[in-house]
C-alpha cells in the first residue's frame, strides 16, 4: 500500500538541500527557489511539497515530501533512492507509524547504507 506521504532523514555532513534539490528534480520534476521559514527549507519539487529541516535529529537532516504522488510506495523505496543518488546514509521508519503502536516500535528504524540494510533501533526523542 502506498504511503500518504514520505519522511527520511539523512546524515548531515554529508550532504546539503542543494544536493537533494538536484536529485529531487530528476526524480519528480524541477525544484522551485527554496524558501527558509525558520530553521525550515521549502519548495515544491514537480508538484509534490518538500520540507527540508536541518539537524532535525542530532545531526540528522529531514527530507519530507507531502504527497502520495511519488514514484516511492514508501519510506524505505524513497531512501533506497535517496542513498543510491546521493551516497549518503539514510534513515526511515520501516514502515508507517501510527501512535497506537505505541513507543516501543517508535525505535525501530531501518539503516540504508555503503554497509548495506538492517533494521536498528534509533532513540530520537
Amino acid at each position: 500500500m502506498r504511503q500518504p506521504d514520505i519522511e527520511i532523514y539523512l546524515k548531515d555532513a554529508d550532504v546539503d538541500y542543494k544536493a537533494v534539490a538536484e536529485w529531487l528534480s530528476e526524480a519528480l520534476g524541477s525544484c522551485s527557489e527554496w524558501v527558509k521559514k525558520g530553521q525550515t527549507y521549502k519548495c515544491k519539487a514537480g508538484n509534490v511539497p518538500v520540507t527540508w529541516l536541518p539537524k532535525a535529529v542530532g545531526k540528522w537532516n529531514s527530507l519530507y515530501l507531502e504527497s502520495d504522488q511519488t514514484p516511492w510506495d514508501d519510506d524505505i523505496a524513497c531512501a533506497r533512492a535517496a542513498f543510491a543518488a546521493l551516497n549518503v546514509e539514510v534513515r526511515c521508519a520501516p514502515g508507517t507509524w501510527v501512535e497506537e503502536e505505541g513507543e516501543e516500535t517508535a525505535d525501530r528504524w531501518m539503516r540504508i547504507s555503503a554497509d548495506g540494510e538492517e533494521e536498528i533501533t534509533w532513540k530520537t526523542a
